[in-house]
């Protein structure tokens, strides 16, 4: 890992997931967990103060920077959460682990999508659930050409994130069911700001 990912990324990251209209979209996919939850790219931990008070909170993540800043906002709550640096490809948590799962805007920077939402639902237990919101890939032709065309360069800057996946298309790729799925624009420029918000369920395994 670089300077720049290592120093000066991770407070540039917290300062942008900040956005006040970010903050309509965490509430609609956090307190809804329920359970014990693991938390998919925790960060610095802007979803901490949403959730209930009951949850049991397993926060994952890669950067240690981000995880630092994590630990500042777990002290001021009243949730418990056990904090873990590794990667979403491979998590370390034990088959059905957990009740629920959550995602917001992480998906896009992990390196195989695919394989980290099959850990995802390797963890959850039969049935759980994982609540999600992404941006990605815009249905509108333009749009999508500018995705395509500004991620080589946009992804290094901007810790590995990719302006071009269809979310919905690799969460049923790795076996979800979409139960819930709203999609669209959030303020901003449309290449950077296409989103899906939703629900999918993991089925019972054999």
């Amino acid at each position: 890992m670089n300077f720049y990912d290592r120093f000066i990324l991770p407070p540039l990251l917290d300062f942008a997931m900040r956005q006040s209209q970010l903050l309509a979209y965490r509430q609609a996919v956090v307190p809804v967990a329920r359970g014990r939850v693991l938390e998919i790219g925790i960060g610095s931990g802007l979803n901490l103060p949403i959730y209930s008070g009951d949850v049991e909170l397993v926060g994952l993540d890669p950067s240690e920077h981000l995880l630092a800043m994590a630990r500042v906002r777990a002290a001021e709550t009243r949730t418990k959460v056990d904090l873990l640096q590794a990667s979403a490809i491979s998590i370390p948590l034990e088959d059905a682990a957990v009740d629920a799962v959550v995602m917001t805007w992480s998906l896009c920077s992990i390196a195989d999508p695919l394989a980290a939402l099959a850990e995802m639902r390797r963890v959850l237990k039969p049935g759980g659930a994982l609540f999600f919101v992404e941006h990605g890939l815009s249905p509108e032709p333009s749009v999508a050409k500018w995705q395509h065309r500004l991620t080589p360069l946009w992804r290094h800057v901007a810790g590995g994130c990719h302006l071009d996946r269809k979310v919905d298309d690799l969460v049923r790729g790795a076996g979800f069911v979409i139960s819930e799925l709203h999609k669209d624009y959030a303020q901003g420029p449309r290449p950077l700001t296409f989103m899906y918000e939703g629900r999918a369920w993991a089925p019972g395994k054999p």
